[in-house]
């Protein structure tokens, strides 16, 4: 084992006795991680470009609740039809998953794989750009949730299907899967589900000393990279963990000079590809010298996540990056 193993690397601002505890207890506790006995550091043996991946192993079953009451038996749809990965997620954080009879796929034509294999199974109504209306209709779904509207003749025919309603009027996602909670009939159940993931926030900053760390976002596309700042999905996560970012991560995104990366580092650092090409350039950018020079891939702390996840819009999705955080912020990788 390489001898700055042994410990929490020296860049990083000490810890109190008792938060330096609380953490390592926390880390000893990670589902899935191996500890060294002496320093119960998470190691990883899953790498990319020298970086450790982590959210590996989730499923439906632990992804999505068990089922929540609506508001009013008034107001309670039974078969639904999603044309979102957002509202896809909001049927999932309110446990409703499984009266969903047809959704639309991604890009990459398959679920993002954090839902688990559950909704994986759920029936394809076409792509986010063109679902299939004949296909929506022969399910006789009872609501149609989507996020941004399709074309205004697709949207008359929809709603001449079923009721239908989009949930992009807002700039924030916590507000959007209000309005997706709203629309299946369950805002109680949706605001009780948003203060218990505050709550888990506020838990996983106190068991990690979430503090002490600053951690950085960068986001691989196919011919760039970007800094994702605090107006991200990811950024306003970390926020609600209370992680600290590097003083010039503390405001908007801005693109990255991958000649000189040197605005990515921080005391760890996390990683999106945006698809293959995203992870190929990334790959490329990740072994250049100036990336390797960088303090973070110096001590060995950064750490691949999923573009599903970390660019996701929905409480399942911010539960992930919660659940990516507990195992790898104070995390040490081969």
């Amino acid at each position: 084992m390489p001898a700055r193993a042994t410990s929490i690397p020296t860049r990083r601002r000490a810890l109190s006795g008792v938060a330096a505890a609380t953490m390592l207890v926390a880390i000893a506790g990670c589902s899935g991680a191996t500890t060294d006995d002496e320093s119960s550091i998470v190691r990883t043996t899953t790498m990319v470009a020298g970086a450790g991946v982590v959210g590996l192993g989730r499923d439906t079953a632990t992804a999505c609740p068990t089922p929540t009451p609506p508001d009013s038996p008034d107001v309670d749809p039974q078969r639904i039809v999603v044309l979102s990965t957002q509202a896809l997620d909001t049927a999932c954080a309110l446990g409703v998953w499984e009266r969903v009879v047809g959704a639309v796929t991604p890009d990459a034509g398959t679920q993002p794989k954090f839902f688990g294999d559950g909704i994986a199974k759920i029936p394809s109504v076409g792509s986010m750009a063109a679902p299939d209306v004949a296909k929506i209709a022969a399910l006789k779904p009872d609501l149609i949730l989507g996020t941004t509207p399709p074309r205004p003749d697709v949207i008359g025919k929809l709603q001449g299907i079923a009721a239908t309603t989009f949930d992009n009027l807002f700039p924030d996602w916590k507000q959007e899967f209000l309005a997706g909670a709203e629309a299946l009939g369950r805002r109680q159940a949706g605001q009780q589900a948003l203060d218990d993931f505050q709550r888990q926030a506020t838990d996983t900053a106190v068991q990690l000393g979430a503090s002490q760390s600053e951690a950085s976002v960068v986001r691989f596309t196919a011919d760039g990279a970007q800094i994702e700042g605090n107006d991200t999905f990811a950024g306003r996560i970390l926020a609600d963990a209370s992680v600290r970012r590097p003083a010039s991560q503390r405001g908007g995104s801005f693109d990255l000079d991958t000649a000189d990366p040197k605005a990515a580092d921080a005391d760890l650092i996390y990683v999106i590809f945006d698809g293959e090409k995203g992870k190929e350039h990334g790959t490329d950018v990740m072994t250049t010298d100036a990336w390797e020079k960088l303090g973070a891939v110096d001590d060995h702390r950064v750490f691949t996540v999923a573009d599903a996840i970390w660019n996701g819009t929905g409480l399942t999705a911010a539960k992930a990056v919660l659940s990516d955080l507990h195992e790898s912020l104070n995390g040490y990788t081969n």
